[in-house]
């Protein structure tokens, strides 16, 4: 959706919305404290939930529909809390009253998020790129920054071609690597196995930079990690803009052409963001088997979150994939480095000082993301304590400068990753009910069924019109749950001591030979434990307390719901194998085969990628010719033809695998620019996920169908992994048994 008539820059929108939204928050008080009897509840309650249901189509496409179902549903919880706040935590004993409070205080987190997400959501704003000046000349100079510190020299190789690749004025661009793992403190390591390895990756790395004509700049020492990385580089730098790109992120041809001429319109802009567009699944997707064929995890943020951000002018700098202005970043003295997430932390602070951001919401990266558990936690771990550490440092409710609105939405972002104990609590509740007795939730079914489950069913209609095209239903519960366990204990060590984070590099591009468990599994296996002994303790209390029987069926009903979860959680957890180092993106572009005796065969693109591609043949030529071809294809990005020296992989029927061995750099960047270079691939393939939304019901089925699978999967590894073990210990004591045993 798009304010008609509004301009990028204009404040006057999100006061008046603002505002509106303040007045309707006071109107929904006052109708959610009006007393009626349980069924009268019931009735408006759910026939609220159905005028919501109806309006879903209107509300995805019209602002004023979509602000009454905002309001419909918003009303619903209201009327909940009230009743949840006023009616169910009477005391019964001080264990129960402790259990409750902590419920009742995970309830209350949560619908201040679900609130806060209606606020910045209610009107998301999509900006169209402000275009360049005519005159090139006109055109403010651009310093790209890939900032380093473990990545392999060809991960690196690809992301800096890309960055060549960029079009833009002649001499008015210029790329730079900032290696962090060969500073002069990691060269003078006072270990000689860590020095030698840091002078050789800076001596590769040096050589890489002169052979592609990008600039090379390390510094003396490591401190504040990739924010210290870029501070020290801006004195060193020249350019109007920085650009900067992780290691892995490669950017596409037109990523400047749609960037730096909000630049030109805005003198106060410090940055416009674009999305983070991966090119390789994630734990779920991978271990679920699914990617592509579900919305990614962070298109939520990135296609949704991300815009009503930005209507209240308050999207901020993710670390990549953006342009930033340097004065703008001289002006607080560089990136901060007080949190470990410093990207966030600088557009706060920039805000606060009275500049502006946008954001534009196009793919035109492609990068890799963490694809196993354990590096998926990490990388969660660590934005969840940097933004604790920027909400005890840097509290966006009292930080001068900012607008309320601003304050607002800055609070949602780092509030939300309070998740992980809240989900905790929701999981653990149930049985402390049904195992421990405790008095958790004072409801009977009548009104559960007239408050509580209409509530459920309003926010999850809500979440539809706002996320349904990128979350499907349940998702969001399966990662968090995912990342709860570890998530929650860094959070704690932040709230004891607010500067103990340190940053750590998230591995990428790994890969694995074998399936296993990951080692992170534990935790989830007492959850599963404690939920089946919960379901055997309902059942005796459905035998032996009649009188309780509808609280044991409501919270039995949270239990194989919590259980559902868990399932899906146990799928994600058996990492499955990888061995491909270069992930390959679907691709239907046409090309010709130049064979042996120069004999043409026309082909399509199954796949592609930097270093290698699918071909489907319209016709075989397995073993007509030898493993040395060319390939022909048209590259729009370049607007000509390009021949690419190639050799065969394997063939199978009319399928090839063909690895590329091109010949000059100019050769190089040509390939990149093929495989890469185009951000219309990258929209078609967000796109196709985008197009396969699931109504509640079918997610629900697909959580269900995928949870008890990947479960089925983890069971039986675990099963072999363990018989594997028992005939290792057998072997190792028959031989201590037959081995002489010498004095």
């Amino acid at each position: 959706m798009k304010l008609q008539g509004f301009h990028p820059w204009a404040r006057e929108p999100w006061r008046a919305w603002g505002w509106a939204w303040v007045l309707l928050a006071f109107v929904w008080v006052f109708l959610a404290w009006i007393p009626v009897p349980v069924a009268t509840q019931a009735v408006l309650a759910w026939g609220v939930v159905v005028l919501v249901a109806c309006m879903q189509p209107w509300a995805r496409h019209k602002p004023l529909a979509r602000l009454v179902v905002l309001c419909l549903a918003a009303w619903v919880t209201a009327r909940y809390l009230v009743w949840r706040t006023t009616e169910t935590l009477g005391f019964h004993d001080p264990l129960s009253w402790v259990a409750a409070v902590l419920l009742f205080a995970a309830e209350l987190y949560g619908i201040a998020i679900y609130a806060l997400g209606l606020f910045v959501n209610v009107y998301p704003k999509v900006r169209r790129p402000v275009p360049l000046p005519a005159d090139p000349a006109d055109w403010p100079t651009v310093d790209v920054l890939v900032p380093t510190y473990n990545e392999s020299p060809e991960l690196l190789e690809t992301t800096l071609l890309g960055a060549l690749n960029m079009r833009y004025a002649p001499g008015k661009l210029t790329v730079y690597l900032l290696d962090d793992g060969g500073t002069r403190q990691r060269c003078n390591d006072p270990d000689p196995v860590r020095a030698a390895a840091a002078q050789e990756r800076a001596q590769t790395l040096r050589a890489l930079c002169q052979r592609l004509g990008v600039q090379y700049l390390t510094r003396d020492d490591n401190r504040g990690a990739k924010a210290g990385n870029i501070n020290a580089a801006l004195p060193r730098i020249h350019g109007d803009l920085v650009a900067v790109f992780d290691a892995d992120h490669v950017p596409t041809v037109d990523f400047l052409e749609r960037t730096v001429g909000a630049f030109c319109a805005d003198p106060k802009l410090f940055l416009v963001q674009t999305p983070h567009f991966f090119v390789n699944p994630d734990p779920l997707e991978h271990n679920w088997r699914v990617f592509g064929r579900i919305p990614s995890e962070n298109d939520m943020f990135y296609h949704v979150i991300q815009h009503g951000l930005d209507s209240w002018d308050a999207s901020f700098f993710c670390g990549s994939a953006a342009v930033l202005r340097r004065k703008a970043l001289l002006s607080i003295g560089g990136l901060p480095g007080q949190s470990i997430t410093e990207d966030a932390e600088a557009a706060l602070l920039l805000h606060a000082n009275g500049w502006r951001s946008a954001y534009i919401d196009r793919p035109m990266v492609a990068g890799l993301q963490p694809e196993t558990y354990s590096s998926f936690v990490s990388q969660r771990v660590r934005w969840a304590q940097g933004m604790m550490q920027i909400m005890l440092i840097h509290n966006p409710l009292t930080l001068p400068g900012l607008r309320w609105w601003q304050r607002l939405a800055y609070f949602n972002s780092v509030f939300f990753w309070l998740f992980p104990w809240a989900r905790l609590v929701f999981m653990l509740a149930p049985a402390l009910y049904l195992i421990f007795g405790l008095h958790v939730y004072q409801a009977n079914l009548a009104q559960f069924f007239s408050y509580a489950l209409p509530h459920l069913a309003a926010a999850l209609l809500t979440n539809q019109v706002l996320y349904g095209r990128v979350r499907w239903a349940f998702i969001s519960e399966l990662y968090e749950l995912a990342q709860s366990f570890y998530a929650a204990s860094g959070i704690w060590r932040v709230l004891r001591n607010p500067r103990s984070p340190r940053f750590l590099v998230t591995p990428k591009d790994e890969q694995r030979e074998q399936v296993f468990i990951s080692q992170l599994a534990r935790p989830f296996y007492v959850l599963i434990l404690i939920g089946f002994l919960a379901l055997g303790f309902a059942a005796w209390r459905w035998i032996n307390d009649p009188a309780a029987r509808e609280t044991v069926i409501i919270t039995v009903a949270w239990q194989i719901f919590n259980l559902i979860l868990l399932a899906g959680v146990m799928g994600v957890l058996l990492e499955r194998q990888q061995r491909r180092v270069a992930p390959r993106m679907p691709s239907d572009a046409r090309a010709s085969l130049w064979v042996g005796n120069g004999a043409q065969v026309n082909a399509r693109f199954a796949d592609l990628s930097a270093s290698g591609c699918r071909l489907i043949l319209d016709q075989s030529v397995a073993g007509r010719y030898g493993d040395e071809m060319t390939l022909e294809v048209h590259v729009d990005v370049l607007q000509r033809t390009i021949l690419i020296p190639t050799r065969v992989a394997w063939i199978r029927g009319q399928e090839m695998g063909l690895h590329f061995e091109p010949e000059s750099v100019a050769m190089q960047r040509d390939i990149v620019a093929l495989g890469y270079g185009d951000s219309r691939r990258w929209v078609a393939f967000r796109q196709q996920r985008e197009s396969q939304e699931r109504p509640i019901l079918s997610a629900a089925w697909f959580l269900v169908r995928h949870g008890w699978s990947g479960t089925a999967a983890h069971l039986w590894q675990l099963g072999r992994e363990g018989v594997q073990g028992a005939l290792r210990f057998i072997l190792r004591r028959q031989e201590r048994g037959v081995t002489p045993r010498h004095s």
